[in-house]
């Protein structure tokens, strides 16, 4: 690769890494070339999964400010997660689990280094739809909570007035 070429591979895996919520960093070694045509697909349109070389994406990553240089042994190749990295966990975790050549080796979320075991954690949790769904569900119920004991609270006021007001009666009437 000449100096030129490997200069501008740097600079786009800089911006990639930059414009990125996320980057997986996994082995491939094993991987027919359909295969991991399957995996870009699996990955969703707010993936990018990309063969890498070390040693420019290790530069890449100092240029960025990202930590990475732990994962960068061996074959390797980036997952760059510009939306959900949940979905785009998820997408790598099954993928693995049925394509063991595919190793999740670590990688970073928001500038974070992440382990391939937090990364297997991140997968296990809902997509960002979902959880916004629970939460705007969670909140509905808590408004609808307040409203019935505000409610509550002029018709319980009311009762004590006429309670008080019986009881008057009956004790001015007594006299």
């Amino acid at each position: 690769m000449a100096t030129s070429d490997k200069v501008a591979a740097v600079e786009e895996i800089t911006q990639k890494l930059r414009n990125s919520n996320a980057a997986v960093v996994t082995s491939y070694t094993g991987l027919t070339v359909a295969q991991l045509k399957e995996l870009r697909r699996s990955l969703g349109e707010n993936a990018q999964y990309r063969v890498v070389k070390n040693t420019l994406t290790k530069i890449a990553a100092d240029e960025a400010g990202i930590p990475l240089d732990e994962h960068l042994k061996g074959s390797t190749a980036v997952a760059f997660v510009t939306g959900d990295p949940v979905t785009a966990a998820k997408g790598l975790r099954d993928f693995a689990k049925d394509n063991p050549a595919l190793v999740i080796k670590g990688g970073v979320l928001d500038g974070k280094a992440l382990s391939a075991d937090e990364i297997k954690k991140l997968a296990d949790l809902e997509s960002r739809e979902v959880l916004l769904s629970k939460l705007a569900g969670a909140m509905k119920g808590k408004q609808s909570q307040a409203a019935s004991v505000f409610q509550a609270l002029p018709s319980k006021l009311v009762r004590t007035v006429d309670a008080l007001r019986a009881k008057q009666a009956e004790q001015g009437g007594a006299e």
